[in-house]
């Protein structure tokens, strides 16, 4: 975890803390960021929240050295609701089922995407109904979860597969 302290409420803007959540995350586990297939973001819908998640997101992303496919990314809390205390552990099952079954939940309601960011792809509701439909299954061997919370705690947990050897 890494806690920034920023402010009650709000992130640092320049997603700092977050970022440091996440490379601590595949720094303990000795695991690449090339190896990152999926990542549940925190996202709830707060601008300045979403969009300093956005920036460390795309910062962690500009080190990969891989031509892999782009890192999926979704949020939950489109259809679950912000469950408070219990946020970090549901998106954490979400995180573990999209590992088992290789496939990224979709973000509910995102009409607009923040960012145009070509290092990772928002899965959209059509992306996972044309995928379900046509079997077309991208196997996800490693995923982070974001949950950040007041006071600026911020956390991200590393997923990975038991059957994948990672580098």
């Amino acid at each position: 975890n890494a806690s920034d302290g920023h402010h009650p409420t709000a992130p640092s803007p320049d997603g700092r803390a977050a970022l440091r959540a996440m490379r601590s995350a595949l720094s303990q586990a000795d695991i690449s960021v090339d190896c990152i297939d999926y990542i549940n973001a925190h996202a709830t819908s707060t601008p300045l929240g979403d969009a300093a998640e956005l920036m460390a997101i795309d910062n962690l992303l500009q080190s990969r050295s891989t031509s892999e496919p782009h890192t999926l990314l979704s949020s939950t809390k489109g259809a679950t609701g912000h469950l408070l205390g219990a946020a970090g552990a549901v998106e954490a099952a979400f995180t573990v089922l999209a590992l088992a079954h290789a496939h990224a939940p979709p973000n509910l309601n995102l009409a607009e995407p923040d960012s145009p960011d070509t290092r990772f792809r928002y899965v959209t509701m059509e992306d996972s109904l044309e995928n379900s439909s046509r079997g077309n299954v991208r196997p996800l061997r490693a995923a982070l979860c974001n949950s950040f919370g007041f006071g600026g705690m911020n956390a991200s947990a590393l997923f990975v597969r038991p059957d994948v050897a990672l580098k």
